[in-house]
């Protein structure tokens, strides 16, 4: 199946120009034919294509229908980006892929990359819900320094993952409680955290938290530490 995305289709009823051009130029959709759209919002549309003009694409919304989330539990990864933004664009189209709710640039001492343009990576965010037939586009929030972050978001358990076995730390698949109705991993930078971040985010209530005994990289990390709490979801639903 394929999905259009066109947050704003039970508005204006009309393909967003890049979605025409791809429905009507590439796939060489004809009027009549029935297509399928979703508004990132949890929503998806069967609409009846109205014009082949790629630019202005008008449909006939003939039913809508809400797609439940497949998950459980609101998840936020917030990783500090790596230096090499191939690994961060991998990193979002796969956490969309699985599914994640947002994920948050964080700014850390350490960190080799100050900046970041998210609209790049909202835009692979775009493809891989398509890609994988979700109908909910995760947030992706711009750059936000450490110290921020942790005043910002809360969720029912937070965790912190980090490399320095100075300060003792619990395996994540352990600490993880199917119970929670939101939950929050904070990956650091490819130099870790600052030993002074790490103890500022235990103060906030942060769980410190190991991913096993293989090193990772950051994108990894991110990726493992949030299907570790898929896997556990599913798992405990199996054993219902």
């Amino acid at each position: 199946m394929i999905q259009f995305y066109a947050p704003d289709i039970e508005d204006k009823q009309m393909l967003p120009e890049d979605e025409a051009r791809h429905c009507i130029k590439v796939l060489r959709t004809r009027p009549g034919s029935l297509i399928e759209a979703i508004d990132g919002k949890g929503y998806r549309y069967s609409c009846r294509l109205l014009s082949d003009d790629p630019r202005h694409a008008s449909v006939a919304i003939e039913s809508k229908i809400q797609v439940e989330q497949a998950w459980q539990t609101d998840i936020t990864v917030a990783v500090a980006p790596t230096k090499n933004m191939d690994r961060m664009e991998w990193l979002t189209e796969k956490l969309t892929e699985i599914g994640v709710n947002r994920i948050v640039p964080v700014l850390c001492r350490h960190s080799e990359r100050k900046e970041i343009k998210i609209e790049r990576l909202q835009r692979i965010a775009v493809s891989a819900m398509k890609q994988s037939l979700k109908a909910r586009l995760p947030e992706i929030v711009a750059m936000t320094p450490l110290n921020d972050f942790i005043s910002k978001f809360t969720a029912d358990q937070r965790f912190i993952a980090y490399c320095d076995p100075a300060i003792p730390r619990r395996l994540l698949a352990g600490e993880y409680s199917v119970s929670s109705k939101s939950v929050i991993i904070l990956i650091g930078p490819e130099g870790d955290f600052d030993l002074n971040e790490i103890k500022a985010v235990l103060d906030d209530g942060y769980i410190p938290v190991t991913l096993g005994d293989n090193r990772l990289r950051t994108e990894t990390a991110a990726l493992v530490a949030c299907d570790t709490f898929h896997i556990i979801n599913q798992l405990s639903m199996v054993h219902k």
